[in-house]
């Protein structure tokens, strides 16, 4: 049986959010956080939460313009209407995302994971990704008592050679790195 797609999302993830009006056929700005931009699209459909409530947002065309990309919502056609949108976060049920390989996380799946040496040595927590030409880099904030006296450490996201291990049900992720780094 397939879900209504009027059914509000049961795990909601927020994927962006509808940014100012552009123009004055009702198109607007839109900000994706996946990690490549335009794969927003690929997760149909979108829910925005309007006075509380689930609403579905059907698009009717996208396109990249200069930097943005903007959209056209079916139904809205001018810029006031545009308007109300602006700011709604654009939200998709999580499962519709695609099975992942493994040794591939969600970035999300990753925030607040406890990082481990080998050694048992705590890093902190990954409050941050940062894609890099080569590969993404965790942000990893420091315990408060971290001994080598790091607030922060950037801990490149290289599996197998630096990532021993990612326990998402535990929360850890197991690494191969210096504390003194």
């Amino acid at each position: 049986m397939s879900k209504q797609h009027n059914q509000p999302p049961a795990n909601p993830l927020i994927l962006g959010k509808m940014g100012s009006a552009y123009g004055i056929r009702g198109w607007l700005k839109v900000f994706s956080s996946t990690e490549d931009a335009e794969s927003i699209f690929d997760y149909q459909p979108w829910f925005i939460q309007r006075a509380g409530q689930w609403q579905l947002v059907e698009l009717e065309s996208w396109k990249r313009h200069n930097q943005d990309m903007i959209i056209k919502v079916k139904g809205i056609d001018d810029r006031d209407a545009a308007g109300l949108l602006t700011n709604c976060e654009i939200v998709v049920d999580s499962e519709q995302l695609p099975e992942l390989d493994s040794g591939e996380y969600y970035w999300k799946d990753l925030m607040g994971c406890q990082v481990i040496t080998t050694e048992g040595y705590e890093l902190g927590k990954v409050v941050d990704m940062m894609e890099t030409g080569s590969n993404d880099v965790m942000v990893v904030k420091a315990n408060l008592k971290d001994a080598f006296g790091v607030q922060e450490r950037l801990i490149p996201f290289l599996d197998e050679q630096v990532i021993k291990n990612v326990d998402l049900t535990t929360r850890t992720i197991k690494v191969d790195w210096d504390p003194g780094f």
